[in-house]
């Protein structure tokens, strides 16, 4: 049985820690994990350095965990993608969910890239034992529904890989993308767009009728 004091202690743990990977993908999105040091980490989380290294013992321990936290929301993305499902409702909610998290989580899609263009050296393991698994999972649905002539044959994994570059492109690419657009920084009815052109692309490709609220824009 967990006494009270004991679940008081759990709490305090998980929004400690949730404040300095919050902090930590802040920092490492802006200089990368090379440059970024726990000092400026434990600054922008505003906690004394001592504190972040009883949570996390070294940079890179804090550093795997901000990636791990990346991908676990990325698959999570399609969690209820299935063989049961219409193809078109799956990928329009799979690619609108994507384009969501490049709009509301953009300094994880900047980890990510800058890890990936390093040549993955945390993330190889990962990408081996999550990403492939999930990936193959993906496929055989998608292969499902094209067997069953729900959808037009495509190559399933290029398809994936095109979907991840159109929709984390707008997180990756935002600042030259709100430059070229004359703004500050891209607003909602930009990801919108994004969202609804990129869906209308994909479709195209799948051989799948748009949805209605694609066809607005």
């Amino acid at each position: 049985m967990i006494t009270e004091p004991k679940k008081r202690r759990s709490r305090i743990r998980e929004k400690n820690e949730e404040r300095i990977l919050k902090a930590a993908e802040v920092i490492f999105a802006q200089r990368g994990f090379g440059a970024a040091t726990t000092q400026e980490i434990a600054q922008a989380a505003e906690i004394p350095k001592a504190n972040l290294h009883y949570y996390f013992n070294t940079k890179e321990d804090l550093y795997a965990r901000v990636l791990e936290n990346i991908l676990k929301t990325w698959l999570n993305a399609a969690e209820d993608f299935n063989e049961n499902h219409n193809p078109a409702d799956a990928l329009e909610t799979y690619i609108r969910t994507k384009v969501e998290l490049s709009r509301t989580c953009p300094d994880a899609s900047k980890i990510f890239a800058k890890e990936i263009i390093s040549g993955a050296p945390f993330l190889e393991t990962h990408l081996r034992k999550d990403i492939n698994p999930w990936l193959n999972v993906k496929a055989k649905i998608i292969e499902t529904w094209i067997m069953d002539g729900k959808m037009a044959p495509v190559n399933v994994r290029h398809l994936f890989f095109l979907i991840w570059s159109m929709t984390q492109t707008y997180a990756d690419f935002s600042t030259q993308m709100a430059i070229v657009l004359n703004k500050e920084k891209l607003e909602e009815d930009d990801f919108e767009t994004a969202a609804n052109l990129i869906i209308k692309m994909v479709f195209s490709v799948c051989e799948l009728r748009l949805p209605l609220s694609s066809k607005q824009n």
